[in-house]
C-alpha cells in the first residue's frame, strides 16, 4: 500500500515522537534549573500540565503542519519554525491555566524556561536526527526505489532523484528499456536490467517502489506498466506518459523533481498507516510480554522432547521483496528443514509455491504407530494452540511485520511465482490474516491463498483488522476446544 504524499504532516512519526519526549525533558530540566528538586509528576497541577503540553504539541503539529516538509527546510526555516511552533505553545498553556483558574498557583518562570528550553532542544534534535536520516539513506535504510528510464536520460534521471531525494529513498538501480546499459553506472548508480529482465530483477529484489521516467521518442511501455501493477510494486509514470490503469488507485504527487502518475495496488493516509503502527506497537508490546511467560513453560518441554535451540529463526520475504528473520518458538525437529524435500510429495498444496501437511512427521513428538494411529507431542500442542507464533511479535516491533497481513513466504517459495503472485508481497506480511481466518486448514488451493491476500490490501483499513483479529481470536479458541 502507499502513503499519500498530501499527508506530508506524518510523514516521519519518530519525528513526532522525537518532538514529545524533547517537550518533556525541557519540563523536567525548567525544575532542576530552578533548583527545584521534585518529583513535578506528584503535583495534580503539574502532572496534568505535562499532560496537556503533549496533545497541544501534537495538536498544533497537525493543524500549522510543523512537521510538513520538515527534511526539504534548511536550517534557518526550521528554527524559525520552532520557535512559531514554541511561542503558540506557551500561548495556549497560558490560555489553559487561565480557564482552569490556576494560573497564580503555576509559577511562570518554570513555564517561561520550560518553552524556551523546548525550542533549542527539539531544534537540535531535529536537525541531527535529518542528518542521520541521510546518512541511513547512503547505508540502505530507507524505502528503495528503481528507475526505468531511457538511454538519453538515464544520467539526468539518476542526477535528478539524487539532488531532490530529501532522505526519502535509497536508489535501488536502474533499467535502460531502449537499449543494452547492464553494467554501466551513472553517478554511483548501476544499470542492473534492460526491457527483456527488469520485471524479473524488481521481482527478485527488494524494490518497493519504480519510476519510471522515459523520453519522447520511446514508445509508451504499457506491457511493462501492466506487468509491473500485476505485481502490487507501487509504480510512479511521469505524465508525460500517463494513462489510467483499470483497478489500480491512482494519483498525482512529487518524487525527486518529477511531477509523476502513481499506481499502486492501494493507498492508505498518513493517518491510517499511524494507527496501524501503533496498534502494531501496542500489540507488540504486550505479545512479547506473554511470549516471556509462555516461555517458562514451553522451553523445557521443548528441548526435553528434541535437544537444541528453543527458538527457530527462518528467511522470510517480506513487503515488495525486503528479507528478514522471522522468530518462531521452535516446533519441529532440527533437521526439519533437510526433510522436506522428501516429503513435497504430500504436500496438500500440489507445489511449491506454500507447504502443509495433515501430519508433519517433522514436528516434535509426532510419530505413526503400528497400528496406524497418530500420536503427538509438545510440538503439535504449539501449533494448534498457535503458541509457537508469538517470538513474532519481536518481528513486530521491529517492524519487519504487521500483527494483521499476508503471511511471509520462503525465498524457495517466491522462486516459483507468477508474476500476479508477487502482489501479495504488497505490505507488511502479518502474524494473521484474512485467509487464515477463512478456514486455513480448507484451503489447498495456492490461487485461492493469493485472492484472499489481495481482497484483504485492496480493502484494507484498520477495521477490517479489528475484524480479523477478533475472528483470529474465536479460531484460536475453537481449535482448543476441540483438543
Amino acid at each position: 500500500m502507499y502513503k499519500r504524499k498530501s499527508d506530508g504532516w506524518m510523514k516521519h512519526f519518530d519525528f513526532l515522537l522525537l518532538d514529545m519526549v524533547c517537550l518533556q525533558i525541557a519540563f523536567l530540566l525548567s525544575f532542576l534549573i530552578l533548583g527545584r528538586h521534585v518529583n513535578p509528576y506528584a503535583d495534580p497541577l503539574y502532572r496534568n500540565m505535562a499532560l496537556i503540553l503533549e496533545v497541544m504539541d501534537l495538536t498544533v503539529m497537525i493543524l500549522f503542519g510543523t512537521l510538513s516538509g520538515v527534511l526539504k527546510k534548511g536550517c534557518y526555516r526550521d528554527f524559525v519554525i520552532t520557535v512559531q511552533h514554541g511561542a503558540i505553545l506557551g500561548a495556549l498553556s497560558v490560555v489553559y491555566l487561565f480557564i482552569i483558574k490556576e494560573g497564580q498557583n503555576y509559577s511562570r518562570l518554570s513555564l517561561l524556561i520550560t518553552f524556551i528550553l523546548y525550542i533549542f532542544i527539539t531544534y537540535g534534535t531535529r536537525e541531527l536526527h535529518k542528518r542521520e536520516l541521510r546518512r541511513q539513506m547512503e547505508t540502505g535504510v530507507k524505502q528503495t526505489l528503481f528507475i526505468v528510464t531511457s538511454q538519453d536520460m538515464v544520467g539526468d534521471v539518476i542526477a535528478n532523484m539524487k539532488d531532490h531525494n530529501y532522505a526519502r529513498y535509497k536508489l535501488a538501480g536502474a533499467a535502460v528499456i531502449d537499449d543494452d546499459q547492464v553494467g554501466r553506472s551513472y553517478h554511483d548508480v548501476t544499470v542492473v536490467a534492460n526491457k527483456d529482465n527488469v520485471v524479473s530483477y524488481i521481482c527478485h529484489q527488494w524494490v518497493d517502489e519504480v519510476l519510471i521516467v522515459i523520453s519522447d521518442h520511446v514508445a509508451y511501455p504499457q506491457k511493462l506498466i501492466n506487468q509491473l501493477a500485476e505485481t502490487g510494486v507501487t509504480v510512479h509514470l511521469n505524465l508525460a506518459k500517463a494513462s489510467d490503469l483499470p483497478g489500480k488507485k491512482q494519483f498525482v504527487e512529487k518524487v525527486g523533481n518529477y511531477t509523476v502518475l502513481t499506481t499502486s495496488i492501494n493507498c492508505a493516509s498518513a493517518r491510517q498507516l499511524l494507527a496501524k503502527r501503533m496498534m502494531d506497537i501496542a500489540g507488540g508490546l504486550v505479545g512479547c510480554l506473554l511470549t516471556g511467560i509462555i516461555f517458562i513453560f514451553v522451553a523445557p518441554a521443548i528441548y526435553i522432547s528434541s535437544p537444541g535451540p528453543i527458538f527457530f529463526a527462518q528467511e522470510r520475504v517480506g513487503k515488495n521483496g525486503k528479507k528478514f528473520k522471522m522468530y518462531k518458538f521452535r516446533s519441529m525437529y532440527v533437521d526439519a528443514e533437510a526433510r522436506k524435500a522428501e516429503l513435497m510429495k504430500d504436500n496438500k498444496l500440489g507445489d511449491g509455491k506454500m507447504f502443509k501437511m495433515d501430519f508433519d512427521p517433522r514436528v516434535i513428538g509426532n510419530k505413526v504407530l503400528p497400528d496406524g494411529s497418530h500420536k503427538t507431542g509438545i510440538g503439535d500442542f504449539i501449533r494448534r494452540t498457535s503458541l509457537d507464533e508469538f517470538p513474532q511479535f519481536f518481528n513486530v516491533l521491529k517492524g519487519d511485520m504487521s500483527i494483521v497481513g499476508t503471511r511471509p513466504p520462503l525465498i524457495s517459495e517466491t522462486n516459483l511465482y507468477e508474476l500476479h503472485h508477487y502482489a501479495r508481497l504488497a505490505i507488511k506480511p502479518g502474524i494473521t490474516g484474512l485467509w487464515q481466518v477463512s478456514g486455513r486448514s480448507d484451503i489447498t488451493d495456492f490461487e485461492e491463498v493469493v485472492r484472499l491476500d489481495k481482497e484483504y490490501i485492496e480493502n484494507w483499513d484498520i477495521a477490517m483488522d479489528i475484524k480479523i483479529l477478533l475472528k483470529t481470536v474465536m479460531v484460536v479458541l475453537r481449535k482448543d476446544g476441540s483438543m
